[in-house]
């Protein structure tokens, strides 16, 4: 039972490391074996895999081929709400005259009861956002679709001591969008998914602590 207690310890200490993702395919792929000719006419140029046109700049066009992402993100919301009521009222009322003689009308005497009340109620929110993420990354092409879009994915890993960055992207390319350099900006990529992840230790001691609570609330002693 320790060795198994142990063992999960470890594994969640290794899951820890790298955060988690919504993106699930994969993060890169290997270009696919050259298409050879099926036969040789005697030409100079020869049909087959990969081929360019003479004069087209070197642009990603072909699985496992690598493309620059220029991440340009820049986003902003604000919100305003209000609401009041106002509320007023008042009571006046007065007992009617006793008749009779002038001691039991001075004993009786008219009795008169008012009041007030008002209130006033007024509510206010504001909310403003602003996020900017901007960088690069290379991704790969994964898949060329039927209509000649690219499907990219790319991840970029930067390890400072014993802090650990993750620089996710994915999308879909449209070739034309493609610049002559082979970049293209994030905000020309469709279905794009960027992700900025962090793992630290204070990251491994959370999910350590929350570990403990779960053997802890089995335990029968």
């Amino acid at each position: 039972m320790q060795k198994i207690i142990i063992l999960i310890i470890i594994l969640s200490s290794l899951l820890a490391c790298t955060p988690s993702t919504n993106i699930r395919q994969p993060m890169s792929a290997r270009p696919q074996e050259p298409k050879t000719a099926t036969f040789n006419n005697g030409a100079i140029y020869q049909a087959g895999y990969g081929e360019r046109p003479l004069f087209e700049d070197k642009r990603a066009r072909n699985v496992g081929d690598t493309i620059i992402i220029v991440i340009a993100e820049t986003t902003s919301a604000s919100g305003k709400s209000s609401s009041g009521a106002d509320h007023s009222g008042s009571f006046n009322a007065t007992t009617p005259a006793f008749a009779g003689s002038a001691a039991a009308q001075k004993i009786f005497s008219p009795i008169s009861v008012t009041g007030n009340s008002s209130g006033k109620l007024s509510n206010k929110s504001d909310s403003a956002s602003n996020n900017t993420f901007s960088g690069t990354i290379t991704a790969t092409v994964i898949e060329v679709l039927a209509n000649g879009n690219l499907l990219v994915s790319g991840e970029k890993q930067v390890a400072i001591n014993h802090a650990h960055e993750y620089v996710r992207f994915s999308g879909v390319v449209n070739p034309s969008t493609i610049s002559g350099n082979n970049t293209v900006v994030s905000t020309q990529v469709a279905d794009a998914q960027i992700e900025y992840k962090g793992a630290n230790k204070i990251d491994l001691s959370t999910i350590t602590s929350m570990l403990g609570k779960v053997f802890m609330s089995v335990m029968p002693f």
